[in-house]
């Protein structure tokens, strides 16, 4: 095992970038992905365990809490976590603090994957995406050297009652909106958004996606097609196209990354 661990959950690339950067600075780290059911649960062994994970509706991605919950953690290790969100962290931190007891916790503002609902260079506070690109690989580094030094946190992240009341609500318009999922003439059948897809929920069929309604709103499907041939509804065929340009979907795919 890797004297560092960092369980990361991430839709269009940021968070996996943020970790990334974040184990560049720290050294021997596995960052294990949580887009699926975590590979490694027991993380007894290291040293340093850290989450990253975005903001959705309030809270955390659908699924993580579940993973989170799975997860066996030293009670020497130093814990850490990050939240990546376009405005407000939500309560997903106060849920890893509760489970976990957090000695250090941040919260980094980055681009809206979530075009449907806002542009994704809406954000807080306002930046072009390579200002907001530059300031979260910045930020992720100087998150490192504070995790490498073992910093602490005075206070414990705050849970938002409404934020947990929104947080329910959406995953419950999720799967709603993956039924207006459309697929253009332009599809070339090359299956990157059923790679890309953390609940299995588009299915290849004569070289063309079918999608259900087991979804989490990351729109990895729709942002890393690489023809831009999936909508959901009209105003995402208006609204330019994002995921992190140093993420691949190959990346996304994998369920170990080591960073020595």
């Amino acid at each position: 095992m890797s004297e560092n661990i960092i369980y990361c959950f991430s839709g269009t690339g940021n968070c996996l970038d943020i970790a990334k950067n974040i184990a560049r600075e720290l050294g021997d780290t596995d960052i294990v992905m949580m887009r699926r059911a975590p590979s490694v649960t027991d993380a007894t062994g290291a040293k340093r365990v850290g989450f990253v994970f975005p903001c959705y509706g309030g809270g955390l991605p659908g699924g993580v809490e579940d993973s989170l919950k799975s997860i066996q953690v030293s009670g020497d290790a130093y814990k850490f976590a990050v939240c990546s969100c376009a405005a407000y962290p939500g309560t997903g931190l106060a849920t890893v603090d509760a489970l976990f007891h957090l000695d250090y916790w941040e919260v980094l503002s980055h681009q809206c994957s979530c075009i449907w609902l806002f542009p994704h260079t809406l954000m807080v506070p306002p930046l072009t995406a390579q200002g907001a690109q530059d300031r979260s690989e910045r930020e992720a580094k100087r998150i490192g050297r504070s995790v490498k030094a073992l910093a602490r946190s005075e206070k414990s992240p705050r849970a938002n009652p409404l934020n947990k009341a929104e947080s329910k609500a959406f995953g419950k318009l999720a799967g709603g909106k993956a039924k207006k999922f459309a697929v253009s003439s332009l599809c070339i059948g090359c299956g990157t958004c059923a790679k890309v897809c953390p609940k299995d929920n588009i299915r290849m069929v004569d070289r063309k996606p079918q999608f259900g309604t087991d979804c989490l709103q990351c729109l990895a499907c729709l942002q890393y097609c690489p023809q831009e041939a999936i909508s959901l509804g009209s105003i995402t065929q208006k609204r330019e196209h994002y995921h992190n340009v140093n993420i691949t979907a190959d990346d996304l795919a994998q369920s170990v990354i080591h960073v020595d």
